[in-house]
């Protein structure tokens, strides 16, 4: 489904990418783990050519992202959905009005089947009794299910997740990646996990892949990475300050 072949990305003279290689099977779910700043990030917006490496190749379904026509790159990013840092919902729209957006922006869909549908994810994520709301009124557990709601309503076949839970509680991290765990199990969606949550996520994912300066040193199961004698992952794993990762 996914396959990112040597992708190497600079800015001015500094490199973040450095040759990174990932094939991400359909139906995966995988976490994508490394050092804040080290462009775990920077390599989801290739995916959906929100940015262009300079050198290398990402391959959704064979299809080459970095030079295929705008008609076909819209049609490629209708079939991704993207979950921000920050949820990213309109502060002046309500619950209803923010999942029913991209249904009104890029589909030809009614007001009464975007009722239908919105109301259908709104009660798949728990929120059916808040579509009346307002962004300043949730918690931040409920911003991240309205940004989830919202990312599903289009029924992408593939989810981007880029540090969704950030800045929030440990129950409540718990809570969430629990619901994107069903969220995947019950769609069989091909999923992207970027998260510093260790090891919370070891229970949702199939795979780990390890981004360490600017290069995958590891793909590896969950049991795998946590027994791994790689001294970086070791490391990394089991949050040790002394080791080979200079803690900046």
């Amino acid at each position: 489904m996914i396959r990112i072949e040597n992708l190497w990305k600079s800015f001015d003279s500094q490199e973040v990418l450095r040759g990174v290689s990932l094939h991400v099977k359909p139906g995966e779910f995988i976490a994508l783990v490394g050092m804040s700043g080290c462009g775990k990030s920077l390599l989801l917006r290739h995916l959906v050519r929100l940015i262009r490496p300079d050198q290398g190749r990402v391959l959704v379904d064979g299809h080459d992202v970095g030079t295929m026509p705008q008609k076909e790159l819209e049609a490629l990013r209708s079939r991704i959905g993207y979950v921000f840092q920050s949820g990213a919902l309109f502060d002046s729209m309500s619950v209803f009005d923010n999942v029913a957006f991209p249904l009104r922006e890029k589909t030809r869909m009614g007001e009464t089947q975007i009722r239908q549908k919105v109301m259908e994810e709104l009660d798949q994520v728990g929120l059916k009794d808040a579509e009346h709301k307002y962004p300043a009124q949730l918690s931040g557990g409920m911003l991240k299910r309205v940004a989830l709601a919202r990312t599903l309503v289009r029924a992408p076949e593939i989810i981007l997740f880029d540090e969704p839970t950030t800045g929030l509680d440990p129950i409540v991290v718990n809570s969430i990646l629990q619901l994107f765990d069903s969220v995947h199990r019950r769609l069989n969606l091909t999923g992207i996990l970027v998260s510093h949550e260790i090891p919370e996520i070891f229970g949702i994912v199939q795979k780990i892949a390890m981004l360490h300066e600017g290069s995958i040193v590891a793909v590896e199961t969950p049991e795998t990475i946590c027994a791994s004698p790689n001294p970086v992952i070791d490391q990394f794993v089991n949050g040790k300050p002394e080791g080979p990762i200079k803690v900046r």
